[in-house]
């Protein structure tokens, strides 16, 4: 199992971020198995004020390129992306189009 952790930003607005998160009340069904058949055995996200943290836990072959190509191929997948980046707004430190930045883990209580 692997573990990786994001974070993204919501448009700062309290109308728009409940709207957000009534959408993740229930995902569809074709969303939730483009997750798992990519490799994702578990996620969460969280958030506080505008910022979005996720949680997300895969098998160990998982691939953030192939799970980017069933994405892209995906044509239920890109109308969620396009419905959700509505309501995102990247990180000041994002490149062009990125959405959720991978955090660097800094501490562990081992």
């Amino acid at each position: 199992m692997k573990r990786y952790t994001f974070a993204l930003d919501l448009v700062d607005d309290p109308k728009m971020i409940a709207e957000y998160e009534k959408y993740h009340e229930k995902i569809s069904d074709e969303i939730a198995k483009s997750i798992t058949d990519s490799g994702i055995t578990q996620m969460e996200i969280f958030r506080i004020g505008n910022r979005l943290f996720m949680i997300m836990e895969t098998e160990d072959d998982f691939s953030f390129e192939k799970k980017a190509e069933m994405d892209t191929n995906n044509p239920k997948v890109q109308e969620w992306e396009n419905l959700m980046w509505k309501y995102q707004q990247a990180l000041p430190m994002a490149k062009e189009g990125e959405k959720w930045l991978l955090m660097k883990q800094i501490f562990k209580l081992v």
